[in-house]
C-alpha cells in the first residue's frame, strides 16, 4: 500500500511559480495543435476546389496562405519550447539550493538520503524542458482530431479510436516493464557510484593494501547489474517505441485505404482521402512521442516521489530568533539511534556544565562517545531526551544561529576545496581577517599557516591533501574556534598531533574557558585531561561516572587498585564488576579505554 506523502511547501511554491510557464505553453500549443490543421484543409482544398476548378491562381492563393499559417506555427512552436525550457531551469534554480541543504541536514532513522535530491531535481528539469512534456500538452487535443475524423466518416473515426486503444495498451505495457527495471538500475546506480566515490576517497589506502583488483572486479560487478537493467530498460522503450511507430504509419495507410474505398462508393471526397489519414496520423503522434521518451517520464516520476519524500521530512526552519547561549548546558535523558540502526547507542545520559567549563567524555572503543558528540552538535537526531543552551532546547534555534554558536571538530577531519582562510571562516563570504586570524592563534596554528606558500590564500586542495594528518587537524581546530562559539566539540582532538600541537590545544581549551565557553573533549589520550574540570565516564552507551576531574579520577584509581589486588573480578573494560545488587555504579578504568 502507497503512503500518500502531503506534498511540501517548497514543492508548492515551485508549482505555483510554474502556473503562468504552464498556461502559456498551454496557450501555446493550443495555437500550434489548431495551425496542424493546415495541412489537411490545404489537401482537401487542391483535391477539391483547385483540380476541380482548374484554377492556378486560387491554388497560388491557397499555397501563399499555408506558407504563412506553417510560418506562424513554426514561431510560435519555437516559442512553447523556449517557455518549458525556461520553466525547466526555473524549477531547478528554485529548488537546487533546497536540495543541496537536504543533503546536509541532520539524518534521522527513516529520513530519506537527500543526497540524490540534486539528481531528481535535475532529472525533473530535463523532462519539462523536453518533448515529452510538450507531447503531454498535445494528448489532449486527441479527441478534437478523431471528431474531426468521425465528421469525414464514421468508419474512419471508429478506426482511428481502435488504432489509439492499441497504443495506449502499448504504452501501459512499456510503463510496466519500464519502471521495474528503473527501479532495479536505480538502485545498482547507487551502489555502483557509492563503491567508485569511497574507493577514490581512499585511493592512497586501497593502492597501499593492493585492493585495486578485489575492488575493480566488485565495481564491475555492480556496473554489469546496472549496464543490465538499464539495457532492458533501453531495448523495452526501443521496442515498444519501433511497434508504435511502425503501427502508426500501417494504421495510416489503412485509412488511406478505407477513405479510398469509401471515395469509389461515393461516401467521401477525393480531398479526404488523404486529409483523414494525416489527422489520424497527428491525433496518434503524442502517443507515439510519450512511449518513445517513456523512461523520461518515469525517471520524473521517479524523482518527483523521492524529491516530495526528502523534502517533507526536512527540519522546520521557522523557528523564532533566539539569543545567543551564555550560561549553561544541560542534557537529559538523552538516547541516539544513529542512521540505519534501530537500536540506541546513547541511552539516557544526563549532565549539566556552565559557562567556562571543560568535560573530558571516555570510555572504551564504541561506547557512545562520538554519538553523544554528534548529538550535542545536532549533527545527528535524538531519540528522546533533550540538549539545551541556556534552557532553550536545541531545535527550537534556527539551525544557522545554533550553528555560529558551535565549534566542533570530528574524528575525521575534512577540509574543503578552497584557501585555508576560507576553511577557517567556515566560507563566510562577510568573514573578517582579523576573525580569521585569531581563530587561527588561538588554535595556535598561525605560525604554520604564514610559514606555507601563500600563507592564509594557500589552496587546500581537495580534503587538505596538500597537508599533513596534524596540519588539516589543526586547521580544523583553528575552523571550530572561529567567531568564539558557546559549545566548543572535540573528537579526539589530539589524535594526529605532535608534543606542540597538544601544546597549542590545551593552550585553545584554556583560551576558550577563559572566555566563558563551554568545552567538551572526547578523549582518548589522558595528556588533554589536565584542561578540563569534568570527566564523564561512559559504558555501553549509558554514564557510568559523572564529576569534577579529580573526583573521577580518585575512584578510578581506586577501582583499579582494588581489582589489582583481586578483591573483585575485572570487566572486560578494565573495571571492577560490582557484587550483585550493589548499587554503586561501575566506571571505566582510564581515559584510553
Amino acid at each position: 500500500m502507497k503512503s500518500h506523502i502531503p506534498v511540501p511547501p517548497q514543492l508548492v511554491v515551485a508549482k505555483r511559480a510554474m502556473r503562468g510557464n504552464l498556461i502559456a505553453v498551454g496557450l501555446f500549443s493550443a495555437i500550434v495543435n489548431i495551425l496542424m490543421l493546415t495541412g489537411p484543409i490545404f489537401m482537401l482544398q487542391v483535391y477539391d476546389r483547385v483540380l476541380t476548378s482548374q484554377s492556378v491562381n486560387t491554388l497560388l492563393g491557397l499555397a501563399i496562405l499555408a506558407a504563412s499559417l506553417y510560418l506562424f506555427m513554426g514561431i510560435i512552436d519555437a516559442a512553447r519550447v523556449r517557455v518549458l525550457v525556461s520553466m525547466g531551469h526555473r524549477f531547478e534554480q528554485r529548488l537546487a539550493g533546497m536540495a543541496f541543504a537536504s543533503g546536509l541536514s541532520a539524518p534521522a532513522p527513516g529520513r530519506p538520503a537527500g543526497g540524490n535530491a540534486i539528481r531528481n531535481v535535475e532529472q525533473i528539469r530535463s523532462f519539462l524542458s523536453g518533448q515529452g512534456a510538450a507531447a503531454l500538452f498535445d494528448l489532449p487535443w486527441m479527441p478534437i482530431y478523431f471528431g474531426l475524423v468521425f465528421a469525414l466518416h464514421v468508419w474512419l473515426g471508429f478506426l482511428g479510436i481502435a488504432g489509439a486503444v492499441v497504443l495506449i495498451i502499448v504504452a501501459l505495457v512499456t510503463d510496466r516493464a519500464v519502471r521495474k527495471a528503473t527501479a532495479v538500475q536505480s538502485e545498482h546506480a547507487g551502489r555502483r557510484a557509492s563503491l567508485a566515490e569511497t574507493s577514490r576517497r581512499n585511493a592512497e589506502f586501497v593502492r597501499a593494501m593492493g585492493m585495486q583488483t578485489n575492488l575493480t572486479s566488485k565495481w564491475q560487478r555492480l556496473n554489469e547489474r546496472f549496464i543490465g537493467a538499464s539495457s532492458r530498460s533501453a531495448v523495452t522503450v526501443a521496442l515498444s517505441s519501433s511497434v508504435t511507430k511502425v503501427f502508426r504509419l500501417a494504421l495510416q495507410s489503412t485509412i488511406l485505404a478505407v477513405a479510398a474505398y469509401l471515395a469509389i462508393h461515393n461516401q467521401l471526397s477525393p480531398g479526404s482521402i488523404v486529409a483523414a489519414s494525416v489527422i489520424i496520423s497527428r491525433g496518434l503522434q503524442p502517443i507515439e512521442t510519450l512511449v518513445g521518451g517513456w523512461r523520461g517520464i518515469v525517471g520524473a516520476q521517479r524523482a518527483w516521489s523521492q524529491l516530495k519524500a526528502i523534502l517533507a521530512t526536512q527540519p522546520d526552519d521557522a523557528q523564532i530568533e533566539m539569543p545567543d547561549p551564555k550560561s549553561s548546558l544541560s542534557v537529559d535523558g538523552l538516547y541516539v539511534v544513529p542512521p540505519g540502526n534501530t537500536k540506541p547507542t546513547l541511552k539516557g545520559v544526563s549532565l549539566e556544565l556552565s559557562s567556562g567549563e571543560a568535560l573530558a567524555v571516555i570510555g572504551s572503543t564504541g561506547c557512545g562517545k562520538s554519538t553523544f558528540a554528534r548529538a550535542l552538535v545536532s549533527a545527528w537526531t535524538i531519540s528522546r531526551g533533550s540538549v539545551c543552551f541556556d534552557g532553550v532546547p536545541a531545535n527550537q534555534f534556527r539551525p544557522e544561529d545554533l550553528g555560529r554558536q558551535i565549534g566542533y571538530l570530528p574524528q575525521d577531519v575534512e577540509l574543503f576545496e578552497g584557501t585555508l582562510a576560507e576553511n577557517i571562516a567556515r566560507f563566510d563570504p562577510e568573514a573578517e581577517d582579523s576573525a580569521v586570524i585569531a581563530a587561527a592563534k588561538t588554535a595556535g596554528v598561525h605560525e604554520l599557516i604564514t610559514s606555507l606558500d601563500g600563507g592564509y590564500t594557500a589552496l587546500v586542495g581537495e580534503q587538505g591533501a596538500a597537508l599533513s594528518g596534524g596540519q588539516r587537524q589543526r586547521i580544523a581546530l583553528a575552523r571550530a574556534l572561529y567567531g568564539n562559539p558557546f559549545l566548543v566539540v572535540l573528537d579526539e582532538p589530539n589524535s594526529n598531533l605532535d608534543a606542540a600541537g597538544e601544546a597549542a590545544l590545551n593552550a585553545a581549551i584554556a583560551s576558550a574557558k577563559a572566555r566563558g565557553a563551554i568545552v567538551v573533549v572526547i578523549a582518548h589520550r589522558p595528556s588533554v585531561l589536565g584542561a578540563v574540570d569534568k570527566i564523564l565516564v561512559m559504558d555501553d552507551g549509558h554514564s557510568v561516572d559523572f564529576g569534577s576531574r579529580d573526583d573521577v579520577l580518585s575512584r578510578l584509581r581506586e577501582r583499579n587498585e582494588a581489582a589489582l589486588r583481586g578483591a573483585q573480578p575485572v570487566s572486560k573494560l578494565g573495571k571492577p564488576q560490582e557484587p550483585r545488587g550493589s548499587e554503586t555504579p561501575p566506571a571505566t578504568a582510564t581515559a584510553a579505554g
